[in-house]
């Protein structure tokens, strides 16, 4: 203790003071220190605080010395200087004094600061007692509040447990969860072992940790043999083992394999679900001695947590196994090998997390062979994500695909499907997307039913969305009468990769739809060339990515041929009064004549087309289907057709000096190797021909 001031200064005139008689009751003792003349006054019970005879203090601080204990006192000392120092008007402290018996007791002090008009410390006035019993009783209820705290912990045992395993879908996922080090940690085990029972009589090892802690011979079970697994299906009640001794009376053949691991008690619980044994786990501790009733309550209900997890985990994996078995069945079962072109396909079911049936979807891909080098390539997404909309998506892939088959135009195709959709009963519409290529020409004639546009890549990497205008998805186009389906022509170039996929693939959370499309096309452009690799790379994306959508992805890349195949087959469909359906066929018939090597004669080939569409349309009522093939044989031929509706034959007309029409046939004549006219059905087609050579 510190003096702190010169005796010599004058003493106040209500010095010392005199404490109320309150503070003698309560066993408080009272002092008053001068700080100018460094006089320290205690009263009687002060003196008895600090085990003083009156005779024993001569007033001054430092006599307290042999009391308080020199770090007791720097201790205390420092507090007094900082609240003298930085204005405050009282302090405390609790601190020790060694009693004439030399034991230490515990005090504590208070003290109020008194300071003239100046702000300088004038005097302290406060007070002392024994606070021995006081943090006695503190020492207790911190015991208490251990205790306390340590039975909070054990209860939120089973509290966080199940909030971790709310989030198992899967047994494998439940595993992963208790076998996890934060999950041992959580259960306060060093190992952990669990089983789940097998057609009723015996018991499969699912988990076993830390690593190294496998029991040789243990990995499969049965119910009647001497392990404590076994033991608690059979009896339906836990075992609770609170010794090393024990466990290797009760467990003879097991104890010898588990020694290395320091086991002091062990935990093993049923798992019951529905009335009925699905497992059983074991809990075992190396810094255990036993087991209170409040650690079996906890650990009793731990396991009913788990085992409710099992169960929902297992109900999980029943209900995606026939989901995933529905799918798969209505999905192709082998895609076709195509001559002339590398094809990948890829679905990747919904993870809905928590809804079974949303893992099941109308997503689907579908790969057809077509006649003359041709292939037609089907993506699609039916409304919805459970079984109706995987059955509806398999009656419209067979749908699409007879279509197709039977040789109808892609607009057609389309059209039909659509209709088929609308009469089936069924509320569901579905997008779809439809993309007829000739390979040995790499014309690709596109149909776009409400889906999202198809992508092209370019051997270096390049990747772009191609625009394709679009009808109504199926099912709707036929419910409000609008049936006419667009259909657009594009080049697919050798070693070029087209890209359909469902908008699983191109919907990210928080960004529209061209921002996904933007961000897919990165993934592409960036991705491998084969078309396998780069498949799996975009799968995976939407693996990691997650969300609650299936995905659908076909990619078809054009190889070069070898030899060169005969035939080539291109169709457009053009509405009257549709101009962009004409010019659509007009790029449809520049591209062909391009891409079969036809260049010399383009002028000639594109003039006739263009004189055929326009008097089906101007002569006849209806659309005009333009088909363009090429004939193989001595001479190779391109062969343009148009059909109408209208069963009246054309006829050349002499158009006279001023006339604007009558020249068509004329130049259909003169223009073309050979033409001509036939019946179909109820209307015909006129045709021509143009020998275009092969290139040397």
């Amino acid at each position: 203790m510190v003096d702190r001031g010169a005796s010599a200064l004058s003493l106040p005139d209500d010095w010392p003071t005199h404490p109320e008689p309150i503070l003698a009751l309560n066993r408080m003792g009272s002092f008053d220190w001068d700080l100018d003349s460094g006089l320290f006054h205690m009263d009687a019970q002060a003196h008895e605080v600090f085990d003083l005879r009156p005779d024993e203090f001569d007033g001054r601080p430092e006599s307290l010395s042999g009391r308080v204990p020199p770090a007791e006192a720097f201790r205390l000392d420092s507090a007094v200087s900082q609240a003298l120092k930085d204005g405050s008007e009282n302090y405390g402290a609790y601190f020790r004094i060694r009693t004439r018996a030399g034991e230490l007791r515990w005090t504590h002090t208070q003290g109020y600061i008194r300071r003239d008009e100046t702000g300088k410390p004038r005097r302290i006035v406060g007070i002392v007692r024994d606070a021995t019993d006081e943090l006695a009783e503190n020492e207790e209820r911190l015991e208490q509040t251990a205790e306390d705290e340590a039975r909070r912990q054990q209860t939120n045992v089973v509290q966080l447990t199940t909030a971790a395993l709310a989030h198992a879908r899967t047994v494998q996922d439940v595993i992963d969860i208790l076998k996890d080090v934060q999950g041992l940690t959580l259960l306060g085990a060093k190992s952990l072992v669990m089983g789940l029972v097998e057609a009723g009589s015996r018991i499969r090892l699912v988990a076993e940790g830390p690593a190294g802690s496998f029991v040789p011979g243990t990995l499969v079970t049965r119910i009647d043999e001497p392990y404590p697994m076994s033991e608690v299906v059979r009896t339906l009640g836990p075992r609770f083992i609170e010794s090393p001794e024990e466990f290797a009376e009760s467990y003879p053949i097991l104890w010898p394999h588990i020694t290395g691991l320091h086991i002091t008690a062990a935990a093993y619980m049923p798992l019951i679900a529905q009335a009925r044994p699905i497992g059983a786990i074991g809990l075992l501790y190396s810094d255990r001695g036993g087991f209170s009733a409040e650690d079996r309550n906890v650990l009793l209900a731990l396991g009913s947590s788990i085992a409710q997890s099992l169960q929902r985990a297992m109900l999980y994996e029943q209900e995606k196994d026939l989901a995933t078995g529905l799918q798969q069945a209505m999905l192709p079962r082998t895609i076709p090998s195509v001559p002339g072109a590398e094809v990948a396909v890829r679905y990747r079911a919904a993870g809905a997390a928590g809804t079974l049936g949303r893992d099941i979807g109308g997503d689907w891909y579908d790969l057809i062979p077509l006649p003359g080098g041709r292939v037609g390539a089907v993506i699609g997404d039916v409304q919805g994500h459970d079984t109706h909309a995987a059955a509806v998506m398999g009656q419209l892939r067979i749908v699409l695909r007879a279509y197709a088959a039977e040789g109808h135009t892609p607009a057609t195709v389309m059209a039909r499907a659509s209709v088929f959709l609308h009469e089936l009963d069924t509320d569901r519409f579905a997008t779809c997307l439809y993309a007829e290529a000739d390979l040995s020409t790499g014309v690709v004639q596109v149909v776009r039913a409400g889906h999202i546009d198809p992508l092209l890549r370019e051997p270096g990497g390049a990747c772009r969305r191609v625009a394709v205008e679009g009808g109504l998805p199926l099912g709707l186009s036929a419910e409000f009468g609008s049936l006419e389906y667009p259909v657009g022509t594009l080049e697919l170039d050798a070693d070029h990769t087209l890209l359909l996929c469902t908008d699983g693939l191109v919907e990210l959370p928080g960004a529209d739809l061209d921002d996904g499309m933007s961000t897919l096309t990165g993934l592409i452009g960036a991705g491998p060339q084969d078309v396998r690799e780069l498949a799996d790379r975009l799968i995976d994306v939407a693996e990691e990515r997650g969300g609650d959508d299936d995905v659908a992805l076909l990619l078809l890349r054009r190889r070069v041929l070898d030899t060169p195949q005969a035939g080539g087959r291109l169709q457009q469909h053009v509405a009257p009064g549709d101009p962009e359906a004409l010019t659509g066929a007009r790029h449809m018939i520049r591209a062909a004549v391009r891409a079969w090597s036809a260049g010399d004669r383009a002028d000639e080939i594109e003039l006739v087309a263009d004189e055929l569409i326009t008097n089906a349309l101007m002569h006849t009522e209806g659309a005009a289907v333009v088909t363009l093939r090429v004939l193989a044989g001595s001479d190779r031929r391109l062969r343009v057709e148009v059909e109408d509706s209208s069963s009246a034959l054309p006829r050349r007309r002499d158009a006279g000096e001023s006339g604007v029409s009558g020249r068509g046939l004329l130049l259909v004549d003169l223009l073309t190797d050979v033409w001509g006219v036939e019946a179909r059905g109820g209307g015909k087609a006129v045709w021509c021909e143009f020998v275009v050579p092969e290139r040397a």
